[in-house]
């Protein structure tokens, strides 16, 4: 029994020796254990982290390439806005009428025209103002002035249509604004009553005054132009109104007369936006203005640019 119990005792001190030897070996391997374990906790979140980071970067990768695609949306809504208005501009060019327009190789069209004239003048009646011939007072020298003369004077052509608003190709029409200023005698012996030096009337001895007859006439009238492109470019007034400012006033003091115009001419372009005429107009008024009729006519020709 003795012997049992030994064995037994003896036993468990190799048990206990064996544990001991056991757990001195298992401790490092232990701390191994929980040293791996917190290395992979910590690279566990390092790639949490990184892809945390990915994430992000990929969201404002993606918000980028978004502004990127409005930006050029927009780039191209503006390009072709331009497109838009590039080519209404080359309408509206060509339909308003350009300022310049190459026909041929040498002529130029322009839709606007200053020119100056001058050249002939004709009176169908002789004048009888206050300053001349008077019958309310028939006293002294009781002259006429001459039914020649001459003009100067100048206007404005401006475009209104290329093709007489289509009824006529290669007919333009414009809106002429034109004055002159006629003269048909700088020497004409006054009347006594008024045209005297001093007035008959207050018994002044026969002295007449030099009067000149003069004329001022503003129209505005339609002119019609045919054969567009061409050098040459008949012209015609069918009608227009004309307003004459006459000198010496008549009788009753009267200096202004409206009438109705016509005419007809023909542009040559010499070079470039420079052209020459010829020209006739008539000028028709309502009978006699107290006394006086300023119907007329003019014959000349005339220096144009276009601009």
């Amino acid at each position: 029994m003795k012997n049992i119990f030994d064995r037994m005792r003896q036993a468990s001190r190799i048990a206990a020796s064996l544990f001991v030897v056991v757990g001195a070996m298992a401790a490092p391997n232990a701390l191994a254990y929980d040293k791996a374990a917190e290395r992979i906790k910590q690279l566990e979140q390092s790639l949490q982290a990184i892809q945390a980071e990915l994430q992000k970067m990929k969201s404002e990768s993606a918000q980028a390439a978004q502004k990127v695609r409005s930006i050029e949306q927009t780039t191209s809504q503006t390009e072709q806005k331009l497109n838009s208005l590039e080519e209404r501009k080359v309408v509206l060019t060509e339909r308003v009428d350009p300022l310049t327009q190459r026909i041929g190789s040498d002529i130029t069209e322009k839709t606007r025209l200053l020119h100056f004239r001058g050249g002939f003048a004709h009176m169908m009646n002789h004048r009888d103002g206050v300053s001349i011939q008077s019958q309310v007072s028939p006293v002294g020298a009781q002259d006429q002035s001459d039914k020649q003369g001459w003009y100067v004077g100048a206007g404005i052509d401006w475009g209104l249509t290329r093709d007489m608003w289509g009824l006529l190709p290669k007919t333009t029409v414009f809106a002429e604004l034109m004055f002159e200023y006629k003269q048909f005698g700088a020497h004409v012996l006054g009347n006594g009553a008024v045209g005297n030096a001093p007035s008959m009337l207050a018994g002044g001895a026969v002295n007449p005054v030099n009067v000149t007859v003069s004329q001022f006439t503003v129209s505005a009238s339609p002119k019609i132009k045919f054969f567009e492109g061409s050098k040459i470019r008949p012209w015609i007034i069918p009608a227009g109104l004309a307003v004459h400012v006459m000198s010496p006033p008549s009788e009753s003091i009267t200096v202004l007369a409206p009438g109705v115009q016509f005419g007809a001419g023909v542009d040559y372009n010499i070079w470039k936006d420079f052209f020459v005429g010829i020209e006739g107009r008539y000028h028709l008024t309502a009978g006699r203005t107290d006394g006086v009729n300023l119907s007329g006519m003019t014959a000349g020709g005339y220096v144009g640019i276009g601009f």
